[in-house]
């Protein structure tokens, strides 16, 4: 029985913590609801510490069930020996009713005898037969004594047997309500994050068009050929302010198959054009003696044979022969033949920009010619089509398509590493801020008080999404003929709603996947405090804000600050 109220004891007390946990997550996530600093800073994190929460729930609860089962064994081993005591308990009672009348009967000739001893003549043997009779009926007061003794503790048992069993019933069933409880609550939390997600900080069709248009205007190199200058490095210009902060890119946005300065430094590191290609294609065969004389129609020029072709493709320097880096030219040349092939097919036809693949009517001649020559016939097959081979100038160490680092001994574990291993290290393309303002010296660089603009913004389209048409960049007009609101406007509007506008940005940190290549999450701290972001959800609000034509133009970014 005080084993049974131990165990009951701890039980009761393990649920009382339980209750509160739940009762701190909910409280959590009302927080976060009411707190627009802290909610959904890092979407994937959020749910995936809702999953570890509800993990470590149902662990509790487990080990209460547990806990019952025991119980139950304990309850049902009780059951067994109140039942084999009720079987023991027939046979005493018949027991009891012959001691008792064995009791009396004794205790009769027990009176006889003590007559005998002073009636009777032979002493000796009259003191021998009280003495015996004595001796009965002190067994038969301790056999009567030990049997009821029994049934009381049976009675005991089986009552106490009945309060433990309805004790255990309603544990179960508050254990069974907990658990419905609990599972419908974290239901209803994540349902009610699945919602903010969909509602908070969310860019609009017309916002997303816009920012497509701002990218485009940076006209950014597709071809590693082309004649367009290096994007800047701000790092060591000075733009006429102090402190000030500015967003630098890893590569183009477009990082899908070859590298062509990921494939130039292979090339110098030994690299054949086949073992270029299967890095940037692992999923393509190489097919060597495709029809020569397939015909592609090129818009404005008419047709060519595959190969005519080919030869009229400028999309890498072919000064890159001269530098060891033949194998690349070569793997090049089987990447825009199957390009030109496979768009045939699909379309019919195929453009002559970076759009498709930059072609001019006069052939190429020198090392370009030598590597069209040496793999002629030479297609990437997908199935038995010509495959969809893209390319780009530079991918800044990663290949998005493959979702894996295109550089030298394995992933790295933070920018430093990657500035140093990634084969495309030595495009003037690799790290750039995008963008630039005359007024500050032609650089992209920022003061900490429009970076705290910024996070305002984001601020204030979470707290209400109807906002986000007033939130575009304050240095030009309304892009559909409404209100921008500008840094001060902004800032009422948070302090409207009850949360503290950030004045200026003293620190920025960046945290990044360096597996796949992505800012995962932006950490900035100012005036008003430190606040997060996921790596997305900053770069698109920054997109649309951010003064001039300035912009992050890819999914890896960071941040430098002088």
């Amino acid at each position: 029985m005080r084993k049974f109220f131990l165990i009951f004891f701890v039980v009761v007390l393990f649920l009382i913590p339980l209750t509160q946990i739940k009762a701190d997550e909910l409280d959590d996530i009302n927080n976060q609801l009411t707190d627009l600093k802290r909610i959904f800073a890092d979407i994937k994190k959020a749910t995936d510490t809702n999953e570890a929460t509800l993990n470590n729930l149902n662990k509790q609860i487990e080990q209460i069930k547990f806990k019952v089962v025991s119980l139950e064994k304990e309850i049902e081993k009780k059951e067994q020996d109140v039942k084999k005591g009720e079987t023991v308990l027939t046979y005493q009672k018949t027991l009891l009713n012959e001691r008792a009348r064995s009791y009396y009967k004794n205790i009769n000739n027990s009176t006889i005898s003590l007559i005998d001893i002073f009636s009777g003549e032979n002493l000796s043997s009259s003191l021998r037969n009280f003495t015996y009779q004595k001796s009965l009926i002190d067994e038969d007061r301790k056999t009567i004594i030990r049997i009821v003794l029994y049934i009381k503790d049976l009675e005991e048992k089986k009552t106490s047997l009945q309060s433990e069993t309805n004790r255990l019933a309603v544990i179960k069933t508050d254990i069974d309500k907990q658990s419905q409880f609990l599972t419908g609550e974290v239901s209803k939390a994540r349902q009610y994050q699945g919602e903010l997600q969909q509602k908070i900080a969310t860019l609009t069709a017309k916002q997303q068009q816009l920012i497509s248009q701002r990218l485009g205007s940076l006209n950014i190199p597709r071809s590693a050929g082309t004649s367009a200058p290096r994007c800047l490095d701000d790092r060591d210009i000075n733009p006429g302010f102090s402190p000030r902060l500015a967003f630098f890119t890893y590569g183009a946005p477009h990082r899908n198959g070859l590298n062509q300065y990921g494939a130039f430094s292979r090339a110098k590191e030994g690299q054949n054009e086949e073992q270029i290609l299967q890095a940037y294609y692992p999923n393509m065969s190489l097919k060597k003696d495709y029809d020569q004389n397939a015909q592609i129609n090129v818009d404005g020029f008419g047709n060519y044979s595959i190969e005519e072709y080919v030869k009229r493709i400028y999309e890498v320097p072919e000064s890159w022969g001269d530098q060891g880096g033949m194998a690349a030219l070569k793997a090049q040349a089987v990447a825009a033949r199957t390009y030109a092939l496979n768009s045939q097919q699909r379309n019919g036809h195929i453009c002559t920009t970076e759009a498709c693949q930059v072609f001019r009517q006069d052939p190429k001649t020198g090392k370009w010619a030598e590597a069209v020559s040496a793999t002629a016939g030479w297609v990437l097959m997908d199935g038995g089509n010509p495959g969809f081979t893209q390319y780009a100038s530079t991918h800044g160490g990663y290949i998005l398509n493959l979702g894996k680092f295109d550089g030298r001994n394995g992933n790295p574990g933070n920018f430093g590493e990657l500035n140093d291993r990634a084969y495309d290290k030595e495009s003037p393309w690799f790290y750039c801020d995008w963008g630039s303002r005359s007024e500050y010296n032609k650089t992209a660089w920022l003061k900490p008080q429009e970076v705290a603009d910024i996070v305002n913004v984001i601020l204030l389209a979470r707290a209400d999404s109807s906002t986000g048409d007033h939130l575009y960049q304050t240095d030009k007009p309304h892009p559909y003929g409404g209100e921008v609101w500008n840094e001060e406007r902004v800032k009422q509007e948070l302090r409207n709603k009850g949360t503290t506008p950030f004045g200026s940005i003293n620190d920025i940190s960046v945290g990044a996947d360096f597996g796949s290549g992505s800012t995962s999450n932006i950490n900035l701290s100012g005036d008003a405090g430190s606040i997060s972001f996921s790596g997305s959800e900053f770069k698109n609000w920054f997109n649309l804000r951010a003064p001039a034509n300035i912009q992050i133009v890819g999914p890896l970014y960071n941040v430098e600050k002088r």
